[in-house]
């Protein structure tokens, strides 16, 4: 499945550079490939402080602000990936109205990944664990619970 979609996104890639390339020639799309991953670099670096300030400020939205950030991180990665594809996909996360167009669509695959998936917790194990040479002394002391004696009913007492 991975190298399908690797695949599938090399040729889309390769045949919009060649498409760009026989339309402007090879020295402008050179220039746009590189604009594009330095726009969305740019524009990456503001809406990463964005989102940064908006969960120091205290989440004045809380209801989007993880969908948001996630749209943010995807938009990054998507202008770092080369290609002109993936930069003009990931620059249109980095915009908020955008983003406020995509949000429910992230929440509800999220929401639905979540429900075929079990969620698994785990705590963290043995945080610290002795060095060699270290060395608890005690004792093992097995208890069993037994049930208490009762004393025997007084006749007199009914």
């Amino acid at each position: 499945m991975a190298m399908r979609l690797f695949l599938i996104y090399v040729l889309v890639e390769l045949a919009v550079v060649v498409a760009l390339v026989s339309t402007i020639g090879f020295g402008w799309t050179l220039l746009v490939v590189i604009g594009t991953f330095a726009l969305g670099l740019v524009l990456a670096g503001s809406q990463m402080r964005r989102q940064i300030q908006q969960l120091r400020v205290g989440l004045a939205a809380p209801r989007g602000a993880v969908p948001d950030g996630a749209l943010v991180a995807l938009g990054t990665v998507l202008t770092v990936v080369p290609g002109l594809v993936t930069s003009a996909l990931g620059l249109l996360l980095l915009l908020p109205p955008t983003r406020a167009a995509a949000r429910p669509v992230v929440t509800a695959l999220a929401a639905r990944g979540l429900g075929r998936v079990p969620l698994i917790v785990t705590t963290a194990g043995n945080m610290h664990q002795p060095h060699r040479g270290e060395y608890i002394d005690g004792e093992v002391v097995d208890v069993t619970d037994v049930e208490q004696p009762r004393l025997p009913k007084h006749p007199d007492v009914a």
